[in-house]
């Protein structure tokens, strides 16, 4: 769990980032798996190929966490782990479908909160990059966290109804893909914006490019 210094064990000859790498496969697969275990596999065959790509990533999470660390660590899984089963046992495959909208509800929880409190979420993720923000750059984090909660609540909407109503195959293209390009197009909007409204650029491509445009 953790070395006699106190500091995090890591997993023996495992890279950090190979954690992070499993986790982003099964987010990002998530939906193709389930399409294909509600079109060929039974309930409880999708449910125990969920639960074993589950796995890997969970046991290396543990070797590296702290013993004070394991809850956190735990409770997302567990979470999962339990919906899978429920789904397994009651045989209604459908209940795999809400894991985009949990996702989505467990983000817009965390920008929310974010905003009772004098530094916003987004805030917190820009001084990461720009320790010294320009005048108004709180205020508008601010709003941007803002725009992130209405569109984290649009997203769970829409997936919550592709769960309930539509064929499966329209909730694993939504899910799988229009929904990332529709963060993507966030993003980039996002950052367009923040150009046009700060005037600071930096020396990469986009930043020359977008310099060149504003000016004209």
């Amino acid at each position: 769990m953790a070395d006699p210094s106190g500091e995090p064990r890591r997993a023996a000859g495992v890279p950090r980032w190979v954690p992070a790498a499993l986790r982003s496969v099964l987010v990002g697969g998530y939906p193709l798996v389930v399409y294909l275990g509600m079109t060929r596999w039974s309930p409880r065959t999708l449910a125990l190929v969920l639960a074993a790509a589950l796995l890997p990533g969970l046991l290396l999470r543990l070797r590296e966490a702290r013993r004070e660390d394991l809850w956190p660590v735990l409770r997302v899984p567990l979470s999962l782990l339990g919906l899978f089963a429920v789904a397994a046992l009651s045989g209604e495959q459908r209940l795999f479908m809400a894991l985009p909208v949990l996702v989505n509800l467990g983000l817009l929880a965390n920008f929310a909160a974010s905003l009772r409190g004098p530094v916003s979420l987004v805030e917190r993720f820009a001084r990461l990059q720009e320790p010294d923000l320009p005048p108004g750059g709180p205020a508008y984090c601010r709003k941007v966290t803002k725009v992130w909660c209405g569109f984290f609540v649009a997203n769970a909407a829409v997936s919550a109804g592709l769960a309930l109503w539509a064929p499966v195959a329209w909730w694993t293209l939504y899910t799988g893909l229009l929904a990332y390009l529709l963060i993507g197009v966030m993003f980039t909007v996002e950052y367009v914006v923040r150009k046009a409204t700060f005037r600071r650029f930096g020396d990469a491509l986009p930043d020359r490019l977008l310099r060149r445009l504003l000016r004209a």
